[in-house]
Protein backbone atom coordinates (compact mmCIF):
# COMPACT_ATOMS: atom_id res chain seq x y z
CA UNK A 1 0.00 0.00 0.00
CA UNK A 2 1.25 3.50 -0.71
CA UNK A 3 0.83 6.57 1.50
CA UNK A 4 -2.63 7.28 0.09
CA UNK A 5 -3.91 3.82 0.91
CA UNK A 6 -4.18 2.75 -2.72
CA UNK A 7 -3.24 -0.75 -3.71
CA UNK A 8 -0.28 -0.81 -6.06
CA UNK A 9 -0.85 -2.88 -9.19
CA UNK A 10 1.50 -4.27 -11.77
CA UNK A 11 1.56 -2.86 -15.28
CA UNK A 12 -1.33 -4.30 -17.28
CA UNK A 13 -3.42 -5.19 -14.21
CA UNK A 14 -6.74 -3.37 -13.79
CA UNK A 15 -6.74 -0.67 -11.12
CA UNK A 16 -10.31 -1.68 -10.22
CA UNK A 17 -11.32 -5.27 -9.57
CA UNK A 18 -14.50 -7.33 -9.75
CA UNK A 19 -15.56 -5.72 -6.46
CA UNK A 20 -15.96 -2.40 -8.27
CA UNK A 21 -18.03 -4.05 -11.01
CA UNK A 22 -20.20 -5.70 -8.36
CA UNK A 23 -20.65 -2.38 -6.55
CA UNK A 24 -21.58 -0.64 -9.79
CA UNK A 25 -24.30 -3.18 -10.46
CA UNK A 26 -25.49 -3.04 -6.86
CA UNK A 27 -25.71 0.77 -6.91
CA UNK A 28 -27.54 0.77 -10.24
CA UNK A 29 -30.02 -1.78 -8.91
CA UNK A 30 -30.88 -0.15 -5.57
CA UNK A 31 -31.15 3.34 -7.12
CA UNK A 32 -32.91 2.12 -10.29
CA UNK A 33 -36.18 3.96 -9.60
CA UNK A 34 -34.58 7.09 -8.16
CA UNK A 35 -34.23 10.27 -10.19
CA UNK A 36 -32.18 13.38 -9.63
CA UNK A 37 -34.01 15.94 -7.49
CA UNK A 38 -36.29 18.05 -9.69
CA UNK A 39 -35.24 16.25 -12.86
CA UNK A 40 -35.94 13.16 -14.93
CA UNK A 41 -32.31 12.04 -14.99
CA UNK A 42 -31.55 8.60 -13.51
CA UNK A 43 -29.86 9.09 -10.15
CA UNK A 44 -27.09 6.68 -11.04
CA UNK A 45 -25.57 9.41 -13.23
CA UNK A 46 -24.71 11.36 -10.09
CA UNK A 47 -23.16 8.30 -8.46
CA UNK A 48 -20.98 7.70 -11.52
CA UNK A 49 -19.93 11.35 -11.49
CA UNK A 50 -18.87 11.19 -7.85
CA UNK A 51 -16.96 7.95 -8.43
CA UNK A 52 -15.22 9.56 -11.40
CA UNK A 53 -14.12 12.50 -9.25
CA UNK A 54 -12.83 10.19 -6.53
CA UNK A 55 -10.76 8.36 -9.14
CA UNK A 56 -9.52 11.68 -10.56
CA UNK A 57 -8.43 12.88 -7.13
CA UNK A 58 -6.55 9.73 -6.18
CA UNK A 59 -8.99 7.47 -4.36
CA UNK A 60 -8.35 3.75 -4.09
CA UNK A 61 -10.86 1.02 -4.88
CA UNK A 62 -12.61 1.01 -1.50
CA UNK A 63 -13.08 4.76 -1.73
CA UNK A 64 -14.40 4.54 -5.30
CA UNK A 65 -16.85 1.83 -4.26
CA UNK A 66 -17.97 3.99 -1.34
CA UNK A 67 -18.53 6.84 -3.81
CA UNK A 68 -20.93 4.63 -5.77
CA UNK A 69 -22.76 3.76 -2.55
CA UNK A 70 -22.54 7.06 -0.66
CA UNK A 71 -26.29 7.74 -0.81
CA UNK A 72 -27.45 4.14 -0.38
CA UNK A 73 -28.04 4.35 3.37
CA UNK A 74 -29.67 7.78 3.38
CA UNK A 75 -31.93 7.18 0.37
CA UNK A 76 -32.33 3.43 0.07
CA UNK A 77 -32.76 1.57 3.32
CA UNK A 78 -31.11 3.12 6.37
CA UNK A 79 -29.14 0.97 8.79
CA UNK A 80 -30.22 -2.37 7.26
CA UNK A 81 -28.70 -1.18 3.98
CA UNK A 82 -25.48 -0.23 5.78
CA UNK A 83 -25.28 -3.73 7.22
CA UNK A 84 -25.71 -5.22 3.77
CA UNK A 85 -22.96 -2.98 2.37
CA UNK A 86 -20.65 -4.05 5.20
CA UNK A 87 -21.32 -7.71 4.46
CA UNK A 88 -20.89 -7.35 0.69
CA UNK A 89 -18.03 -4.87 0.43
CA UNK A 90 -16.33 -4.87 3.82
CA UNK A 91 -16.08 -2.65 6.90
CA UNK A 92 -13.86 -0.01 5.32
CA UNK A 93 -16.37 0.74 2.56
CA UNK A 94 -19.21 0.70 5.08
CA UNK A 95 -17.38 3.15 7.33
CA UNK A 96 -16.84 5.60 4.48
CA UNK A 97 -20.48 5.35 3.43
CA UNK A 98 -21.60 5.88 7.01
CA UNK A 99 -19.35 8.93 7.32
CA UNK A 100 -20.91 10.44 4.19
CA UNK A 101 -24.47 9.80 5.34
CA UNK A 102 -26.41 12.87 6.40
CA UNK A 103 -28.89 10.78 8.41
CA UNK A 104 -30.33 7.30 8.57
CA UNK A 105 -33.22 8.33 10.81
CA UNK A 106 -36.84 8.29 9.72
CA UNK A 107 -38.45 10.74 9.90
CA UNK A 108 -35.51 13.03 9.26
CA UNK A 109 -34.66 15.92 11.55
CA UNK A 110 -35.25 19.44 10.19
CA UNK A 111 -32.96 20.36 7.29
CA UNK A 112 -30.88 23.03 9.07
CA UNK A 113 -30.25 20.85 12.10
CA UNK A 114 -29.09 17.95 9.93
CA UNK A 115 -26.77 20.11 7.88
CA UNK A 116 -25.20 21.82 10.89
CA UNK A 117 -24.56 18.43 12.47
CA UNK A 118 -23.00 17.09 9.26
CA UNK A 119 -20.73 20.11 8.85
CA UNK A 120 -19.48 19.70 12.40
CA UNK A 121 -18.94 15.96 11.98
CA UNK A 122 -17.15 16.09 8.63
CA UNK A 123 -14.34 18.19 10.12
CA UNK A 124 -13.31 15.16 12.17
CA UNK A 125 -13.87 12.41 9.63
CA UNK A 126 -11.11 10.43 7.92
CA UNK A 127 -9.45 11.69 4.75
CA UNK A 128 -11.29 8.97 2.81
CA UNK A 129 -14.68 10.16 4.04
CA UNK A 130 -13.80 13.76 3.23
CA UNK A 131 -12.66 12.74 -0.25
CA UNK A 132 -15.99 11.10 -1.09
CA UNK A 133 -17.98 13.83 0.66
CA UNK A 134 -16.18 16.65 -1.17
CA UNK A 135 -16.51 14.83 -4.50
CA UNK A 136 -20.25 14.50 -3.87
CA UNK A 137 -20.53 18.21 -3.11
CA UNK A 138 -18.46 19.19 -6.15
CA UNK A 139 -20.73 17.11 -8.38
CA UNK A 140 -23.77 18.77 -6.82
CA UNK A 141 -22.48 22.35 -7.07
CA UNK A 142 -21.34 21.93 -10.67
CA UNK A 143 -24.83 20.76 -11.56
CA UNK A 144 -26.49 23.61 -9.65
CA UNK A 145 -24.20 26.14 -11.34
CA UNK A 146 -24.99 24.75 -14.77
CA UNK A 147 -28.71 24.80 -14.06
CA UNK A 148 -28.47 28.36 -12.72
CA UNK A 149 -26.95 29.49 -16.02
CA UNK A 150 -30.08 28.19 -17.74
CA UNK A 151 -32.87 28.94 -15.28
CA UNK A 152 -31.53 31.43 -12.77
CA UNK A 153 -32.57 31.38 -9.12
CA UNK A 154 -35.44 29.00 -9.86
CA UNK A 155 -32.89 26.21 -9.43
CA UNK A 156 -32.91 26.78 -5.67
CA UNK A 157 -36.63 26.03 -5.41
CA UNK A 158 -35.92 22.31 -5.52
CA UNK A 159 -33.74 22.44 -2.40
CA UNK A 160 -35.04 22.46 1.17
CA UNK A 161 -32.68 25.25 2.18
CA UNK A 162 -33.70 27.53 -0.66
CA UNK A 163 -31.18 29.97 -2.10
CA UNK A 164 -29.71 31.33 1.12
CA UNK A 165 -29.55 27.97 2.85
CA UNK A 166 -27.98 26.22 -0.11
CA UNK A 167 -25.25 28.86 -0.51
CA UNK A 168 -24.59 28.82 3.23
CA UNK A 169 -24.30 25.02 3.28
CA UNK A 170 -21.74 24.69 0.53
CA UNK A 171 -19.62 27.59 1.77
CA UNK A 172 -19.66 26.14 5.30
CA UNK A 173 -18.58 22.77 3.94
CA UNK A 174 -15.63 24.32 2.11
CA UNK A 175 -14.53 25.87 5.40
CA UNK A 176 -14.96 22.57 7.24
CA UNK A 177 -12.95 20.60 4.68
CA UNK A 178 -10.19 23.22 4.73
CA UNK A 179 -10.05 23.13 8.51
CA UNK A 180 -9.16 19.44 8.26
CA UNK A 181 -6.94 19.58 5.16
CA UNK A 182 -6.53 21.68 2.05
CA UNK A 183 -6.49 19.52 -1.08
CA UNK A 184 -6.81 20.07 -4.81
CA UNK A 185 -10.38 18.77 -4.61
CA UNK A 186 -11.31 21.24 -1.88
CA UNK A 187 -9.75 24.07 -3.87
CA UNK A 188 -11.80 23.09 -6.93
CA UNK A 189 -14.94 22.92 -4.81
CA UNK A 190 -14.17 26.40 -3.46
CA UNK A 191 -13.75 27.71 -7.02
CA UNK A 192 -17.12 26.33 -8.16
CA UNK A 193 -18.93 27.44 -4.99
CA UNK A 194 -17.50 30.94 -5.50
CA UNK A 195 -18.76 30.95 -9.09
CA UNK A 196 -22.23 29.95 -7.90
CA UNK A 197 -22.19 32.65 -5.21
CA UNK A 198 -21.26 35.32 -7.76
CA UNK A 199 -24.03 34.28 -10.14
CA UNK A 200 -26.64 33.95 -7.41
CA UNK A 201 -25.80 37.37 -6.03
CA UNK A 202 -25.90 38.98 -9.44
CA UNK A 203 -22.17 39.69 -9.73
CA UNK A 204 -20.48 39.47 -13.11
Amino acid sequence: MNSRGKKKHKSGEPALSQRFIDALGYAARIHARQKRKGKEHPYVGHLLGVASLVIQYGGGEDTVIAALLHDAVEDQGGLPRLGEIRKMFGPRVARIVEGCTDTHEAPKLPWRMRKEAYIERVRHESAEVRLVSAADKLSNVREILGDHRVGGDAVFERFSGGKDGTLWYYRALVSAYREAETTALVEELDRVVSALERRARGAS
